[in-house]
This record gives C-alpha cells, structure tokens and sequence, in this order.
C-alpha cells in the first residue's frame, strides 16, 4: 500500500500537476500540521470583534480625512492586512457623525465609508448618536482609491488598495472586508486575481509569513514578535489583545466587542486552528492536463465524473457537485512525523520537481520505479534513511547534493483516496478481485463505494481527484450514502447518556440478523434510529418471517420432485399465488437495483405475514393435511409453496443472510452449497394472470367480510372454531354473485360449509363499509365432527372402516394405508 501511494503522487508529479506554493491552510498549532476541510469540524467559539478604521490618503477631495471602516473577528490578522474587499453591486455611502459620547472612540465630526444597509447596526455598535449621509460613492470610485493601514508608522508604511470581489456582501459587517492574503481563501484568491494590476500600480504582491507554525507572530509582523494567536494547548494567546491596544493607541477603532459562532476545530485536537500562509504542497484543480486530457483540468474532469456516477440517495450528487465546483486547489503535505512521504526532490537554485515534465520519460520511469521498488521491499520509511537521497538519485542527475528531498508526508486523505489503486487493480494483493472488468472498461462488473454521508468531503472526494487526476475517470460507479445512528429520541448516543445500543448485545440476545433487519428496513438516507424499543418490532417481524420459512420447510418435507404439477392443470389459487410471486419478482428486482432495502422488507414482510400466513397457507392447511397424497390440489399446492420458499429464501440471503443459509441448507442438505453462492435469476418467472388476480381480490373481499362475522361469534362463545359455522353470505351486486358462485367460499373461509344468497343481508347480519352489498349470517354447521379435519359434514361415518371419518378423510385414510 505505502509503494502504491507513493507510486500514484509521483504519477501528479510525473504530469505537473503537483506544485509547491505558499498558499493559507488550516493549521492546527497543538499538531503542528496543516489540515484538510475534511479533518476539520466547526464548533462553539468566542472571538474578539473589532471595527476598524483605515484612512482614506488616495481618492476624491471630499474624502480627504474620511476613513473606510472594517469589521473583523480576528484581530490578530490586522498585520498582515493588505487590501480592503468591496462589492460594486452593493450600495456604499460617506457618513458623518454628529453626535457622539465624550469619551468615544467614534467621534463627532468623523466621516466613514459605509454599506447602506449595515449603517445603521456599526453606528448603534459605536455608540453613535446621531449621524448623517454626506453623499452616495460608487464601485468605480471605491477601486481608484488607497487608504493607510490603521497601525502605519509602526512598520506598516504602505498603501491598502480597494479590490472589487463577490465574496463581499452587506448582510453582516461593515460592507468592506478586512483582506489578509496570508490568512483567508477569499483574501487570497482576490490578492493573486488582482496581481498583475496592483504590480503595475507599484504594490508589493508578496504575501508575509507574519504567524509561525507554533502560533506566534514572526518578525513580518512588526511590534508583535512571539506574540501568540493560540498556544500550544490550544487557548487564547495574548495576539488578539496586543493587536488591539496597538489599534487603541492609534485611534484606529471604533468599537468593539465579542461574538460567539460557529469556529473550525480540528477533529482531533477539539482545539481551534487558524489560518496561516504557509508553503506547502499543492495537486492543481485548474491546471490543463494537455492534449490527453482534452485539454481539461481536473476540476473538469472529476465534474464530468460526478455526472457519469449513480449517486444514492440521489442528493448526492449535488452535495459533491457543489464541493469540486468551488474547493481551491487540494493541499496534500502534512508536516508529521510519520506518514507516506512525498517523494519527490526539488532542485534548490531552480525550484524544478523531479520526476516532472521536464526530467524526460525514461528518468521518470527509473525514478518512480526505484522509490516504488524500495518502498515495496523495505517500507516508506527508507525514504528518511541517511543516504536515501543519492541512492534514488544516483545516475539521473549531475549532483544530487543540488536536489532537496522533500520531508513533508502525504495527507492521509490522499492515502485514502488511493484505495482503488491497491486493491481493485492491484491481482498480486487481491486476486479475488482481479477479474473486475468495469462498464465503462467493456465489462459488466460495477463498482460500489458506501460510506456515511460525512465522507462526500472524505473517501468519496480524495477518491474522485485522485483517480480522475492519475486515470480520467472516477474509481466507482455507484456511490451509496447513509445517515448516523442515533437513539430512539433522535439523540446521538453516549455512554454517559447510557443511550448506547450495542451491536454486540443485540447479536447475543437476538441474532444478527435482527440487526440486519433493522438496517435494511431502516430509511438509511436519513439519520437511523435504534433502541430496545424499536428492536422489538423487529423481532416480532423477524419471528413470523421466520415462521413462515419453517412452515414450508415442514411441508415441503412432503413435496417429491415427480409431483410437480404444471400451471395449466393447477386450482386458481395456486395460480393466483404464482401471479401474485411473478409481481413481486419485478418490484423486488427493482427495489434491490435501486437499493430500496426497505422496500424489499415491507414487500416481503407483507407477502408472508399477510398473503401466506394469515390467507394462503391458512386456507390450503386443511388440502396439505387432509387430502390424499395423489391429490391434484395437494400437489399443486406444494408445487407452489416450493416456488416460493426458493423466491422468499433467495430475496432475503442478502438481508436475513444466515437465517436465509439455514432454510436453504434444510431443504436442499450440502456441505459445499450455500444460498449464497445462488441469485435471483436461477428463478422461474411465474406466469402473470391479472384477471385471476382481479377476481380474486373481490373474493378475498367477500371472506373479509365472513371474517369479521365469524369473530363476532367466536367473542360471543356461539362457535369455537370456524369450522363449527356455516355461514350464509348475501350478495346483491350480479357480477359478484357470478364469481363467488365460482369459488368454494366454505373452503376460503375455513368453515365447515357457506351458503350463496342472493339479494340483500336482511336486518342485523354482519357487514363491512368498504364491501358493498354483502352481508353475513353465522349459521352453525350440521352433521359430524370428523376425528381428522374437524369439519362438520353429513358424511362422517360413511365408511365402515373409518367410523370417524368424512367420506373425504377415508379415501385418503385407504390410500395411505394401502
């Protein structure tokens, strides 16, 4: 892994697009290392704020003593300030004060440069009283204008140009922004768009070093010297203040005060970072990657990429879209003391990077394979090892004593982002996984990233830079997301909180698949919720899916292959069952492409709980048990429950997997076979009969319909069982009548016999809102109880070799006993 990473940073060196710049990064002074948007999480934190005055020394007469004011909540980057940002699409005015407090900072008589729509807050934050608007200045006047730094005569004797930039707006502040080019993205990028014109107009563009890596100010910051913005424990240095006594002193303030908001911490740490104008090194977004490429960056390419990826759920896409279109360019040197080095050597009177560009093809490829062969054989760590330098170096140039071999270590997002590298492409270490042949490659094969949704700024991105930045392409085809795990009340959980639902606990008293469960039918695009509570539903559904895979392996233990009855000769409720397992094979088929587990679940749960438990099977127990073994709907029956058993089993291995492997290895014994090792295509696809399916849902109806009759009774103690009713079943609607005419309703409903009537329920029988026109009397059942079905019928005894037994039960009985 450690020569693979090498390997791929060589590979942007190789092509250019590493650089070494000073740029400001996220520096955490307690690690003393630069950090990545993604190692870093915003918190709670108190800043100082000020409002500062600049005075105007370049610009129109009436502006001669008026002041632009800014507002900042980090003072101690007011050394190295080098512009005033503005905004031309925002409406600026000149103010005078009028009346103020004796004892003010702001001063009757001052004139400040204002946004319109911000005065009237930075006047209540002075304490101004009153004050007036002299006139209106425009964007074209703002840019020819200079002002003073506020501490100028302490070392701070240049001029402040006004630079025009989006970032600038008139929701909090002052409407112009404090710019210090070592220590903000904005201010940086505004300070280099505007480089050749402020060069021009005779402005030093050099950005100062004025914080060290330990938090205090340097010599470039003038008057400040080992003064600390944060220390080593992470607290509040003694910068700010000084800053702001200097400022005092000077009468360059205005106001002001403390504001507690959101601040970036380092993750680690949970200590603040700031940040700092550094050299580091940099992998270029916007650099063009020549006639290979097509003349595109990296940026281009990776946006490209986020298209030609599934994103699920599909926010995704515009969550990681939003990021590549606007992130500067990737910083990826860490000043650790351990980690992948970067590898590469900088020429000391040049600057030059080998390998690169200009060191030729074949010292490149000698180069990247020496470092890439050592580290193979001997680890990273022989990089830092006396000697190193000259052995890599050795042949491929004149002195390696003028090459400077870099010691900074890679981010270990980058070290992330190359995971695809050594482990789909690398058949040496995976050679499970050699034969991946993606889509976009002329294969079938897709690859699939899932992650939480934290790491569209983690894995996912270093991942797509650094795959689109070496191969043109992003490593994955699919990105799957979720969201955290929570406690029942929506809480994140701690242990002090004693709200932890342990996976382990869960496995021991309930099994993993519980668990398993629990995710699948969990909407996981959202955050996920988990407690004994809500664990308890799911083993209640785990329990009777469970029951119903136990129950067709009992009755298929009965089932042999010879009686496979075909549709053609089936009862209609088989057939409607196969139609019903011929839809669930195209919903559940296009729930699993589309990741929709907890479709998967609800759809099944409902099938086996609703259509087997509680309907089919109850309905077909009374064939399964009763009827003779050469009987056709007995055989049609187990015909259909084997299909069923395969389809329910496969469709829950990914999800129940080892309950699914236990129902598999019951019904067909093996010790090298697994239900794994089957999938969804190897079945029948039943055919579909949407007629039966529209009849039947009218029967089922009319049974609901008894149902609730025969419930009545059984509360009421007239009846036991079902089977001691006949009930009488008025229907009024024609059409209905003709299809319940058609079906054995005494055999659908589980009674002993059922009576059609035609017309309506008289007075007092027992009917249902929602079925129209039918209505139910509860007769009792006459005849006998057979020993074997327990139906009433008039036939019990009508054999003399079975005295307790229907006619029915005795053919069976005889051929059963031969």
């Amino acid at each position: 892994a450690e020569a693979t990473i090498a390997r791929e940073i060589l590979k942007f060196a190789e092509t250019g697009q590493l650089y070494r710049g000073s740029k400001p990064v996220m520096w955490s002074v307690v690690e003393g290392t630069a950090l990545a948007e993604a190692e870093v999480e915003y918190e709670d934190y108190q800043s100082d704020t000020i409002w500062v005055k600049f005075p105007v020394v370049e610009g129109p007469d009436s502006l001669k003593g008026a002041s632009v004011v800014i507002w900042t909540t980090t003072p101690w980057t007011i050394p190295g300030n080098r512009a005033i940002s503005f905004s031309s699409r925002i409406g600026y005015g000149v103010y005078k004060i009028i009346e103020a407090p004796e004892e003010n900072w702001a001063k009757a008589g001052d004139t400040l440069l204002l946004a319109d729509n911000l005065v009237a807050a930075v006047m209540k934050s002075a304490k101004v009283e009153a004050y007036e608007k002299l006139e209106a200045i425009d964007g074209a006047t703002l840019s020819k204008m200079r002002c003073a730094h506020p501490l100028n005569g302490q070392g701070y004797d240049f001029d402040i140009p006004l630079l025009d930039g989006d970032h600038v707006t008139d929701e909090t502040g002052t409407g112009f922004v404090h710019t210090a080019p070592g220590h903000g993205v904005d201010d940086y990028n505004i300070w280099m768009s505007n480089q050749a014109a402020l060069n021009k107009a005779g402005i030093d563009t050099s950005i100062p070093f004025t914080v060290a890596g330990d938090g205090k100010m340097t010599d470039q910051a003038p008057g400040f010297e080992g003064r600390a913005v944060i220390t080593d424990k992470g607290k509040k240095g003694d910068a700010n203040g000084a800053v702001i006594d200097a400022l005092v002193a000077t009468n360059a303030l205005i106001s002001r005060g403390r504001l507690k908001h959101q601040y970036p911490h380092s993750w680690r740490s949970k200590k603040p970072v700031i940040f700092r104008n550094t050299p580091q090194w940099f992998i270029a977004m916007d650099k063009t990657l020549g006639a290979d490429g097509a003349n595109a960056t990296l940026r281009d390419i990776a946006l490209g990429e986020i298209k030609n990826t599934e994103w699920v759920p599909a926010a995704g896409e515009n969550r990681i879209n939003g990021m590549i279109e606007k992130r500067p360019d990737w910083v990826v040197s860490r000043q650790r003391a351990w980690g992948v080095p970067i590898s590469v050597f900088r020429n000391t009177e040049t600057d030059q990077i080998i390998p690169g560009p200009e060191f030729g093809a074949e010292k490149n490829a000698e180069l990247i394979n020496r470092i890439e062969t050592e580290f193979a054989e001997n680890g990273a760590d022989v990089w830092f090892e006396e000697g190193a330098k000259a052995r890599f170096l050795n042949g491929l140039v004149d002195s390696p004593d003028d090459w400077d071999q870099v010691r900074d270590v890679l981010d270990v997002w980058f070290d992330s982002g190359c995971t695809h590298a050594f482990t789909l492409e690398d058949a040496k270490a995976f050679p499970g996984l050699a034969g991946i042949k993606r889509r976009r490659d002329g294969g079938s094969d897709r690859v699939m990233y899932l992650e939480g949704s934290d790491q569209h700024r983690g894995w996912f991105h270093s991942s797509l830079l650094e795959s689109c930045g070496t191969r043109g392409q992003a490593p994955y085809d699919i990105v799957l997301t979720h969201g955290f795990v929570l406690d029942e009340k929506g809480l994140k959980m701690s242990k002090s909180q004693k709200n932890v639902t342990a996976p382990q606990e869960v496995i021991s008293q309930s099994g993993a698949d519980i668990l398993r469960l629990w995710v699948a039918a969990a909407d996981y695009s959202d955050d996920l919720r988990i407690g004994p509570e809500i664990l308890k539903t799911f083993v209640e559904t785990y329990r009777k899916m469970r029951n119903s895979m136990r129950w067709m392996l009992g009755a298929l233990a009965h089932f042999d292959e010879a009686d496979r009855v075909a549709v053609g000769d089936m009862p209609e409720l088989e057939r409607l069952m196969l139609h019903r397992l011929a839809e669930l094979t195209d919903e559940i088929t296009e729930d699993y492409l589309k990741y929709n587990y907890r479709g998967v679940v609800a759809k099944l749960a409902q099938f086996m709980n609703t259509e087997l438990s509680a309907f089919y099977f109850d309905v077909r127990k009374d064939a399964l048990y009763c009827d003779a073994p050469s009987s056709v709907r007995r055989k049609a029956a187990l015909t259909v429950i084997d299909e069923i058993f395969k389809a329910t089993t496969l469709w829950l291995a990914p999800i129940m997997s080892f309950t699914a492997e236990e129902a598999w290895l019951a019904r067909y014994p093996s010790d090298t076979d697994s239900v794994h090792l089957h999938t969804a295509d190897e079945l029948k696809t039943p055919p579909l009969a949407p007629e039966l399916a529209s009849k039947w849902e009218q029967v089922r109806n009319v049974r609901r319909v008894v149902t609730g009759a025969l419930e009545l009774e059984r509360a009421a103690k007239t009846i036991g069982s079902s089977l001691e009713a006949a009930p009488e079943i008025y229907v009024a609607d024609e059409a209905l009548l003709k299809i319940v005419h058609d079906v054995d309703m005494a055999e659908v409903c589980i009674t002993s016999g059922a009576k059609i009537v035609e017309g309506h329920a008289p007075e007092g029988a027992f009917s249902l809102n929602d079925v129209v026109g039918v209505g139910v009397v509860v007769d009792k059942a006459s005849g006998r109880k057979c020993a074997r079905s327990w139906r009433m019928t008039d036939d019990v005894g009508s054999d003399p070799a079975y005295p307790d037994l229907s006619k029915r039960d005795a053919e069976a009985m005889h051929e059963i006993d031969g």
